[in-house]
């Protein structure tokens, strides 16, 4: 049985180098159809066919029209990396309005293993209603993981080396 993973990124500075969470994933076993949110979807405009080339498979960015057929085959499990500040109260507070917060917060009602690695700052991540929706994700069955270093101190995250591997990690855990 093929294991498919939905690496998912939101605006953060990893969403840049999401290749390199590819060939991790890819590295590990897994077949991978990225997602990227809509501003994620625009750092990679001109570069798309890039991943589209690394996946084999088509990069979603918006919800499929009514009746359209599914692009991606069904996930075995979801990454959500890295999830922004914004995303994760959106997430937590149920508002799916892009399909890189629509497809995990339905997947895991769905028995989906999803975990989600955040990537924002302290300052961003000082605003209590980050706490809050960490912690209702978890109460979801969301896997919140924190890479080392994370959060980081304001403008000084290192988006490069961003740690995907502690992602994938958790999720075969």
């Amino acid at each position: 049985m093929t294991t498919v993973l939905y690496l998912i990124a939101c605006a953060a500075g990893p969403a840049r180098h999401i290749d390199q969470g590819v060939r991790q994933a890819r590295a590990a076993g897994w077949d991978v159809c990225v997602v990227l949110s809509p501003s994620a979807a625009r750092w990679w405009a001109e570069r798309r066919a890039e991943l589209e080339e690394l996946t084999g498979r088509p990069v979603r960015s918006e919800y499929k029209l009514p009746g359209e057929r599914d692009a991606l085959p069904r996930a075995s499990a979801m990454l959500v990396a890295p999830l922004t500040t914004t995303s994760a109260c959106k997430w937590a507070a149920g508002i799916t309005d892009t399909l890189a917060i629509g497809l995990p917060a339905e997947g895991v009602h769905l028995g989906v293993p999803v975990v989600a690695m955040p990537f924002w700052s302290t300052a961003l991540g000082a605003q209590p209603a980050v706490d809050r929706a960490v912690e209702t994700l978890r109460e979801q069955g969301v896997r919140v993981v924190f890479a080392p270093g994370e959060p980081h101190a304001p403008k000084r995250g290192d988006a490069h080396a961003f740690a995907w591997s502690a992602g994938l990690a958790a999720l075969r855990a």
